[in-house]
């Protein structure tokens, strides 16, 4: 066929149409099952099902688009209709304003999701730089607080590798950072911590005004550190009228591990699996997190993030081709499925590798 015609064919056939209207209806249907799904507590896997339908589902539309009409008689093959009487090709210019209504859905939804008050919130490195020997504890805390918001799911949590660049010691301007970032409010904090006291403190900032909606100061003891976590990614919530589900709520509050110590050497071993790719030490330093890993879970055999990491130690060692020998594929392996066994239905399961050494392994 003459690529003219074939292009002529396309376009009156409507098969460029129906192309933009199912990708459109397709990211409204994903972005409802997003926010939707987990309220009432469905699964993550549905929401892949959903997203893998929808692809499968493209090509089929462009086929039958191109394959068929629809006539005052019903659907009929293309090649045996009489184009006067195509209801398809009459309708062409409903099916334009049509797509024209959706994708104006579509801009005010995005706009919405970036512009639109409390939907999404930016947590920042420390107000004030920790000391050093307190800096993974501090780190710990915070990315426990952002990994705590970051399960709502009525907000969206820049992750912390897009904030590092205004870690306190930088030039920072609130406004600019909201702006750069594209996010409503910013939560700065800081985190102290001596002998068996903490002190963290937090306060909520609206970045296009920079004026304070919320602060807490929290001076506890050491054991309640976990709570302290759960409390500030709950108070966040409420001042951003975000609505928790029930198992959005069980998952705040329930603690990374019971173990302060554990906590304490998960949080030295986090750092050892990052940004060495390029380096000469790249086996050490992941030998040395699975040690301090390993030592974490015989203090709590329930610490699912300690797993988690040593299942990506485990695996960089063995797909770098640092140790690509069976026990090592086995090790990571048996992480995983020691992850698998104590919450399979956990997000940080189904994910292996992720910057902050959480789980990222499929299963």
């Amino acid at each position: 066929m003459d690529p003219k015609k074939f292009f002529g064919e396309l376009k009156r056939r409507n098969v460029y149409k129906v192309a933009v209207a199912y990708a459109v209806v397709a990211w409204l249907l994903i972005q409802g099952a997003t926010q939707v799904f987990p309220f009432f507590e469905i699964p993550n896997w549905a929401i892949r099902l959903v997203v893998l339908l929808l692809i499968i589902g493209f090509p089929v539309a462009l086929i039958l688009a191109w394959a068929f009409e629809l006539t005052p008689e019903g659907i009929k093959r293309a090649e045996d209709v009489d184009l006067s009487k195509s209801i398809t090709r009459r309708t062409g210019r409903k099916l334009d304003f049509l797509i024209i209504a959706i994708l104006l859905l579509v801009i005010g939804v995005f706009a919405y999701q970036r512009f639109g008050p409390g939907r999404k919130a930016l947590i920042t490195v420390p107000s004030a730089i920790p000391e050093k020997a307190n800096a993974y504890f501090t780190d710990g805390v915070q990315d426990e607080i952002l990994a705590n918001l970051a399960k709502v799911a009525e907000l969206k949590v820049i992750s912390r590798a897009s904030v590092m660049l205004y870690k306190s010691g930088n030039p920072r301007n609130l406004r600019e950072i909201g702006q750069q970032l594209g996010v409503a409010h910013v939560l700065e904090g800081s985190v102290q911590r001596a002998a068996n006291r903490v002190r963290v403190t937090a306060q909520l900032v609206d970045a296009r005004t920079d004026a304070h909606l919320w602060a807490q100061t929290y001076d506890r003891d050491l054991a309640d550190v976990f709570a302290i976590q759960s409390e500030i990614a709950k108070a966040i919530a409420d001042q951003l009228q975000a609505k928790l589900s029930p198992a959005e709520k069980a998952a705040i509050e329930r603690p990374p591990t019971t173990d302060l110590v554990a906590f304490d050497l998960y949080n030295h071993a986090r750092p050892l699996l990052l940004g060495h790719a390029f380096s000469a030490q790249i086996k050490d330093k992941f030998l040395e997190a699975i040690g301090l890993l390993e030592q974490a879970i015989a203090r709590d055999p329930a610490f699912l993030l300690a797993y988690c990491g040593l299942a990506s130690a485990q695996g960089q060692l063995y797909f770098l081709n640092l140790d690509h020998t069976p026990a090592r594929l086995g090790s990571a392996n048996a992480a995983v499925q020691t992850a698998l066994r104590l919450r399979p239905d956990a997000g940080e399961v189904q994910r292996l590798g992720s910057r902050n050494g959480r789980c990222r392994m499929s299963r």
